[in-house]
C-alpha cells in the first residue's frame, strides 16, 4: 500500500525542527514515505538569518523515500501556509499527514496514521485523524484503544482530499451563525474556546486555519479519531513559539511508550461518550482558568 505523504511546516526554530525530524526518522515507515517541507518566509531581517540556517539544514535531511522542499520568499503566516500546502499536495494525493516543527512523534506514529487513513477511507463522517491526545485514561481500556470525539486537533493530524476540499475558508455563513445562540451553544460542546476563537478569526484578531477547519467539521457533523496513547508530544512551549505559549501542564499527554504496530479501531465512527466527557472537562472553563493561572506563575518564575 502506498504511504501517505508527510507535510512538515517550519519557520525559524532550528533546534525544535531538528528534534522533530530526528523523531520522524525513527518511524518504521519513514523510508517508504515522501516528506514535503514548507519553509515560510521571514517577517523581518532578524528572522531571515534564522530561516537561512533552517533552510541550510533542510538540504541535509535524509531517511525518507524523497524529500521535497518548498521555500516561500514572503511570509505567508502559518494559516495560509498550511491551507496552501495541504491543498497543493491533495491535488495529487488522496491523503496527507501534517506536522509542524515543534512536534515529536513516537516510532509508530506513521503506522498509526496510515492504518487509520486506510480504515476510514470511505467513512465520510470520519473527518480527521489526530496523532496527539490528552491524558484521558480509563482503567477499563487497553493502552492502545482509539476513540472518536466531536472536535479535531492540530498537533499531528491527517485527513482525506474529499473532506478537505469542501471547507469554506471564508466562513461565509458566519454572520448568521453569530446571531444563532443555539448553534453557538452546540459548537461549544467541542470546547469552551471554540466560539471565542472563531469570533477572533472573523474580526481579524486571530489568524488560524484550525478554527475554520473545526467549524466546518462541526457543520457537517464530522468526528476525529484519537489514540488513547498519544503518538505526539508538543515540544513548542518556548520563547520562539508563535501559536503555543504559557503553561503546558494541561497538554501533557499519556505518551505511547510501547510502540506497538497494531491498533484497534472502532468499527463505527461515533463519539465515545465517556472520552467526550473527559475531553470537555479538559477544554472547559475551569481548566482554562487553571491553565491561565499556571501561565502567569510561569512568567513570574514561581
Amino acid at each position: 500500500m502506498e504511504k501517505s505523504p508527510i507535510l512538515l511546516f517550519t519557520y525559524k526554530r532550528l533546534e525544535a525542527l531538528k528534534n522533530t525530524i530526528g523523531a520522524l526518522q525513527k518511524n518504521n515507515l519513514a523510508e517508504s514515505s515522501e516528506l514535503y517541507i514548507f519553509s515560510d518566509g521571514p517577517k523581518s531581517e532578524k528572522d531571515a538569518e534564522r530561516i537561512g540556517e533552517v533552510r541550510a539544514f533542510l538540504k541535509t535531511i535524509r531517511g525518507f523515500k524523497a524529500v521535497h522542499i518548498s521555500e516561500s520568499m514572503v511570509n505567508k503566516g502559518l494559516a495560509n501556509s498550511i491551507i496552501d500546502g495541504v491543498s497543493q499536495i491533495l491535488k495529487t494525493s488522496e491523503t496527507v499527514i501534517v506536522l509542524e516543527d515543534d512536534l515529536l512523534t513516537t516510532p509508530n506514529f506513521l503506522k498509526y496514521m496510515n492504518d487509520a487513513l486506510a480504515y476510514y477511507k470511505t467513512v465520510g463522517k470520519a473527518f480527521s485523524i489526530s496523532g496527539y491526545s490528552f491524558d484521558l485514561r480509563c482503567s477499563e481500556d487497553p493502552q492502545h484503544s482509539t476513540y472518536f470525539l466531536n472536535r479535531g486537533w492540530s498537533w499531528g493530524w491527517a485527513t482525506w482530499r474529499d473532506r478537505w476540499e469542501k471547507v469554506d475558508w471564508e466562513v461565509s455563513d458566519y454572520s448568521s451563525f453569530a446571531r444563532d445562540k443555539k448553534l453557538q451553544k452546540k459548537f461549544a460542546e467541542g470546547g469552551s474556546d471554540l466560539n471565542k476563537m472563531l469570533r477572533e478569526q472573523m474580526t481579524g484578531q486571530l489568524d488560524s486555519w484550525a478554527i475554520r477547519w473545526f467549524y466546518h467539521q462541526f457543520k457537517v457533523g464530522g468526528v476525529t479519531l484519537y489514540p488513547l496513547g498519544s503518538k505526539v508530544y508538543n515540544n513548542g512551549f518556548d520563547e520562539f513559539a508563535t501559536h503555543t505559549s504559557g503553561s503546558d501542564k494541561r497538554y501533557v499527554p499519556y505518551l505511547d511508550t510501547t510502540h506497538k504496530m497494531d491498533f484497534i479501531f472502532p468499527e463505527a465512527a461515533e463519539i465515545h461518550p465517556e472520552y467526550q466527557r473527559m475531553f470537555n472537562k479538559k477544554m472547559g472553563i475551569i481548566s482554562r482558568v487553571r491553565s491561565k493561572i499556571g501561565t502567569i506563575l510561569k512568567k513570574l518564575g514561581i
